[in-house]
């Protein structure tokens, strides 16, 4: 990755990360509703059978929703769990309940017995800072759902509040962009 694009990356994530911080908690959860609903109506959701979706962090659209939602209509969910810097792997779980604080705080998976390769799932929601209407993110800085997506034959939606939206994400050949992007 060039320096400019890098630093270019940086400053974004930096101004992103503080108009979504500014967000009040009744807009955060009016949008995750609205999020949340456009997942369930889309093909994409009705047409799969294993999702892949992310655990949300306050800053993220949440998806706990589509997880209860997509369990009871009978679908395979796996989630992330970090198991190093640079790698995650798509663990089966049977409920919110499995999940324990892991990687950088977020809940991942204890029990880790049923995995899933990223060729084996039908739909991917994919976690962002910010992306654009076009399908282009910006993740967090460390690569996971790059790498995991490049593996990948999926469905992939981008989950993002419409006030972290961006008219121009800068990438470079290492960034994979989403089929979709849903927002507020």
């Amino acid at each position: 990755m060039t320096g400019d694009v890098r630093e270019r990356k940086k400053a974004l994530r930096k101004a992103v990360k503080a108009r979504v911080s500014a967000l009040s908690d009744a807009y955060r959860a009016a949008a995750s509703d609205a999020i949340q609903q456009a997942v369930l109506d889309s093909a994409e959701y009705r047409a799969a059978k294993t999702i892949f979706p992310y655990i949300a962090v306050p800053t993220e659209p949440d998806t706990r929703r589509v997880i209860e939602r997509a369990l009871s209509d009978g679908k395979r969910v796996y989630v992330p769990k970090c198991v190093s810097r640079t790698e995650m792997i798509a663990v089966r779980i049977g409920g919110l309940g499995d999940l324990a604080p892991g990687a950088y705080g977020i809940p991942e998976p204890v029990d880790c017995s049923e995995t899933a390769s990223p060729d084996e799932i039908d739909l991917i929601l994919v976690p962002c800072v910010s992306a654009s209407k076009d399908g282009k993110r910006l993740g967090h800085g460390a690569g996971y759902y790059d790498r995991f997506l490049a593996e990948s034959r999926a469905k992939t939606l981008c989950l993002c509040f419409r006030e972290a939206l961006s008219d121009e994400i800068p990438t470079d050949e290492n960034d994979v962009r989403v089929d979709r992007v849903l927002s507020d």
